[in-house]
């Protein structure tokens, strides 16, 4: 018998209280999120602002030389990872987007965070007659350009991978740059900022109190310029032009997306910018057929709570939701995913269309770092190894079991594709990564627990 939607969520708020891993899916009866704006000319947009600065990019990043000055990751196979996991080929293919490997910043921000700052560059350069339509943007790079944008400061509020892409990107064009940075902040993101000239800002307290602060500050600067993580635009639009790259990388590879050949993507979640701008561009082009789940950290399950509110699943939780109004910590090994309260930007785009929100353990993010190293040789930060949680919730789930029954994707598992979006990791200090391998190979050596995933789902009333 399925439960009721009331059963359903209380035994989801109890089980998120305890912070123990679970697996929550939209109901299919049921739409949330106001909707946005935002149109596929829009991502297209912000991709072809990526080709106009190319040039200079290859100029100002000697590892963006080869590649013409285009910031992209790999698609890879992952069937080492696969067997790792434990995950049956009769279930599909993993796939990894190597996100982690991003030139210039080393993660996922590299895309939403580069392309605000490009977007902020060439409104400025338009209007100081610095370049004019068509032109060759390595005029940018001139000392007069730079002087130019030496005037403005470009700041932002991070718990880390945000703040290099934006603070790596500013500084090379001459900007000064800032970065608002909460105490969960790892340290070596500090140094590596400081060493590119960037000015680092500590707050006591979490990303959302250092979100506040530097927007605070910034708006009392004329010459200041806040890049907002929790409510841009163009942040937004430079994640979602992912899709367009990752379309052409799916037709090379030879993958097919349709009604019998689902395409199944996992994004680590923290305020929801990154996965909801790449969750939105991928409805764009593959819609009903592509089904995004975000993964978050037990402790800071911000959009899972935003999702469930828009269902009135949370009695009695203030509407936005924090994750300490149910009595979590926020407290994660997974820096970039500690995130008390999502967007309310990134909930109107995708909240109609996420196909759920799943939870992870940090001991479970370690061990699969150490199964992906051992697997396939590559080297991820904790909160990126937070997609390889995905597959296993889904296949070996009730939740997910009834939700694919209810779709019926079942009898297509064979032919899904399922990838795994890492998100960071490129810059982390060997020593530090060192500790995280250590930590991993010991927990991935321990028998594999369940998933963790509660009897639970969401669905029509029975």
């Amino acid at each position: 018998m399925i439960p009721s939607h009331a059963s359903v969520s209380a035994f989801s708020l109890q089980a998120l209280r305890a912070a123990r891993p679970l697996l929550w899916t939209r109901p299919d009866n049921a739409a949330t999120g106001a909707g946005v704006a935002f149109t596929l000319a829009d991502v297209q947009a912000a991709h072809d602002r990526f080709a106009r600065f190319a040039p200079l990019l290859a100029q100002l990043f000697p590892e963006l030389e080869a590649a013409a000055g285009v910031i992209e990751s790999p698609l890879r196979d992952a069937a080492a990872m696969q067997q790792a996991l434990g995950l049956p080929a009769a279930s599909g293919r993993l796939w990894i987007k190597a996100d982690h490997a991003l030139p210039v910043a080393g993660s996922i921000k590299a895309r939403g965070g580069i392309h605000e700052v490009l977007e902020f560059t060439e409104k400025l350069a338009l209007a100081h007659g610095l370049v004019a339509p068509g032109d060759d943007y390595r005029k940018l790079g001139t000392p007069a350009a730079r002087a130019c944008f030496a005037q403005y400061q470009v700041a932002v509020g991070s718990t880390g991978n945000l703040g290099l892409s934006i603070g790596v990107i500013a500084s090379a064009l001459g900007f000064r740059a800032a970065v608002h940075m909460s105490a969960d902040a790892k340290e070596w993101k500090k140094a590596r900022l400081r060493a590119r000239g960037v000015e680092v800002v500590e707050h006591p307290g979490d990303y959302e109190k250092a979100v506040a602060a530097g927007r605070r500050q910034v708006q009392a600067d004329a010459h200041g310029y806040f890049v907002d993580d929790e409510r841009s635009a163009s942040l937004f639009l430079g994640y979602a032009a992912a899709a367009l790259r990752l379309r052409e990388q799916i037709a090379q590879a030879g993958i097919v997306v349709d009604a019998e050949h689902p395409l199944f993507v996992y994004l680590p979640c923290g305020v929801g910018g990154a996965p909801g701008g790449i969750a939105f561009g991928l409805s764009l082009l593959y819609g009903a057929h592509a089904h995004c789940f975000f993964a978050e950290p037990v402790q800071s399950p911000c959009f899972l709570l935003r999702m469930m509110a828009g269902h009135g699943q949370l009695p009695g939780v203030p509407v936005p939701p924090s994750v300490y109004d149910i009595g979590l910590t926020n407290q994660t090994e997974a820096d970039g995913l500690a995130v008390p309260r999502a967007s309310d930007l990134a909930y109107a785009a995708v909240g109609q269309s996420l196909a759920g929100v799943y939870t992870v353990a940090d001991d479970t993010l370690y061990g699969d770092l150490a199964r992906l190293h051992d697997s396939e040789g590559l080297r991820i930060e904790p909160s990126a190894a937070a997609g390889f949680s995905g597959p296993r919730q889904l296949l070996g789930s009730l939740a997910g079991q009834q939700w694919l029954r209810q779709r019926g994707l079942r009898p297509h598992l064979a032919r899904a594709t399922h990838l795994a979006w890492t998100t960071g990791g490129l810059y982390v200090p060997a020593e530090e990564y060192g500790r995280f391998l250590s930590r991993g190979q010991r927990l991935a050596a321990a028998p594999q627990a369940p998933t963790g995933a509660p009897s639970l789902h969401h669905s029509r009333r029975a």
